[in-house]
This record gives structure tokens, sequence and C-alpha cells, in this order.
């Protein structure tokens, strides 16, 4: 018999391999079994009413790709995605610019803005669709009560507002998860440096754009990426409030995979949107990667060549990295 290394003891490397392997068999069993099975299906007509399917190969690839309401789906998934991560993103900077004032009370309107997080989804679906109900809506009476209606406007049902009213409720229900982590950028912002840009005359936008910003550019980027990969899955707002209508206004692609395999029974041409979908996400982990690609590199403002301005000669004095262009 061969003799055991270590005395009978695992390696590290052993060790290591054993700690994996649980995390490693959900992921296969949980993600990837799923997603290739997915890809597979992609390529049969398969459906839920007939117990036998064949592969067809790329055919439904074609479909879905001549299909012209797929192109639409494509654009209002795009608008749907971006509307409701600039907006709440935007709002929840300015709102976590205004807590970080630490100003008398600044803990107990954070607390109160926390609350809708913690609201599901479905929930503020419908309280969305009652402020936007036309007939007996919060919104058309308080229009017609300062006199800028005669009748109710059904905000739901006009394909003009209808995908308008749901970025507002996604904006609401997000505003709070934005403010949340961009508050703890803000806060990790060395004061040293701000009060040193103040000595030497900036300004409180020149202080945000050239100190603050710079220093939170890794977590604004990420916070702002990540809201991008969650809209871009999210389902539950859009659908709870108008089910994808009037007329496709608002059928996303998450939607679009939900009513074909479901209401259609189309489970081969659901992959395949599915697949679609999933390397659109796909495509945006790749830029969360790398996000010098990205709008990051328009984060630090470009500098004259040559030039070095006296805050941050005076920085250098003081011994501080000269990493932060404030000036």
């Amino acid at each position: 018999m061969s003799k055991i290394k270590n005395g009978g003891r695992l390696t590290d490397a052993q060790v290591g391999f054993l700690l994996i392997v649980p995390g490693l068999a959900f992921f296969i069993a949980i993600i990837l079994y799923p997603f290739l099975d997915a890809i597979m299906t992609s390529f049969t007509d398969k459906s839920l009413l007939f117990p036998t399917y064949k592969i067809i190969g790329l055919e439904n690839y074609e479909k879905v790709l001549s299909n012209p309401y797929f192109g639409k789906t494509v654009l209002t998934t795009v608008i749907f995605v971006l509307g409701s991560t600039i907006f709440p993103y935007v709002l929840g900077m300015i709102w976590a610019i205004v807590l970080n004032q630490g100003f008398k009370g600044a803990e107990f309107l954070r607390g109160v803005t926390l609350v809708n997080w913690i609201v599901p989804g479905i929930a503020i679906g419908f309280l969305w669709t009652w402020i936007f109900n036309g007939q007996y809506g919060i919104l058309n009476s308080f229009l017609e009560a300062i006199g800028l209606i005669d009748d109710g406007i059904p905000w739901l049902g006009q394909t003009s507002t209808a995908l308008i009213c749901v970025v507002i409720a996604r904006t609401w229900q997000m505003l709070p998860w934005y403010m949340a982590f961009l508050l703890g950028g803000l806060q990790s912002v060395p004061l040293d440096q701000i009060e040193a840009a103040r000595i030497d005359g900036a300004n409180n936008w020149v202080c945000f754009w050239r100190i603050i910003l710079p220093s939170m550019k890794q977590t604004a980027i990420l916070v702002f990426m990540l809201g991008l990969i969650g809209n871009l899955q999210h389902f539950d707002l859009p659908w709870t409030m108008v089910q994808g209508g009037p007329a496709r206004a608002t059928t996303t692609l998450s939607i679009e995979v939900y009513t074909t395999a479901f209401k259609d029974w189309n489970m081969g041409k659901a992959a395949t949107v599915g697949t679609i979908w999933a390397i659109i996400l796909a495509w945006f982990t790749l830029i969360l990667k790398r996000p010098k690609y990205t709008f990051g590199r328009f984060l630090i403002p470009k500098r004259i060549k040559g030039e070095k301005s006296e805050c941050l000669k005076r920085l250098s004095r003081l011994g501080y990295s000269s990493g932060y262009p404030c000036c």
C-alpha cells in the first residue's frame, strides 16, 4: 500500500476543493443546467399542449427575429430599463447628498425613505394602478380639483402614457435602493480633501464634480450597472399594472417570455426569447466587469495638459495623493 502523504491530512488544495463542491453543485443544478436546457429547448417545437416535440433547428430564432413585434418589444425594454435606471439614480443621488448633510432629522428621513423598499412589488403595482386609475384615481382627482383637466384621463389605458406610468412607479420603488448605496459611497469620501479644496475657494459644484464623484466612482458605476441589470430582469411591476398592454405598449422581454410560455404554451419560442434575453444580460455583465468601456471614464473630468492647480499643489503639500483632480 502506498503511504498517505502529510500523515493522512488533506492538503490546502484538497480542502479548498471540498469547500467549493457544495456551491459548485448548487450552481450546476440551479443555474447552469436550467440555462443549458433552455438553450436546447429553443431549438425545438416543444409545447405545453403536447407531450412530444422535435428538433427544428433555427426556426424559432428566425420567427422571433423576423417578427415586427419583437423589435418593438426590444425598444420598449430599452426605454423601460433606461428610464427606470436613470431617473431613480439621479433622484437617489440628490436625496443621498441631502441626507449626507447630517442635519437634525436626517436619520428619520432616511428611515422613512427606506420603507417602500421593503414593500412587495405586487403591492406597489396595485398602489400605482389605483393612483393612475382613469375613473377614481387620486391623480385625476387632484388634477380635476386644481382645474387642469375636466374629465379623467385613462393613464394606463393609453399607449402614449402607459409606459411612462410604469417607469414612474418603478422609479418610486427603486429610489430608496439607489439612495442607500449612494449614501454609503458619499460617506466614504475623505473630508480632508473637500476641506482643502474649500480653503482654495472651490464651491459646492466643484467639490462634488472634482472630488466627491471621482472618489466614489467605483460605487457609482457599480450601483448604476446593477440597476440596469435588475431592470432588464424586472417583471412583477409592469405585469401587475398593465400586463404588457395596452397594445403591447409596456411589453418587455420578461413579459414576452412569460406570455409566450404560459399564454401561447409555446415553450420552444419562449426559450428562444429567453436565450436572446440572456445574451443581452450577459453583455451588461461584461460591461459591469469592464467599467472603463462605459460612462465611467466621464466621471473624472479632464484637466488641461500641463496644468497643476493651486488646490492640487496644496493637497500635495498636505501629503495627500494627487489622484483626485479637485480643481
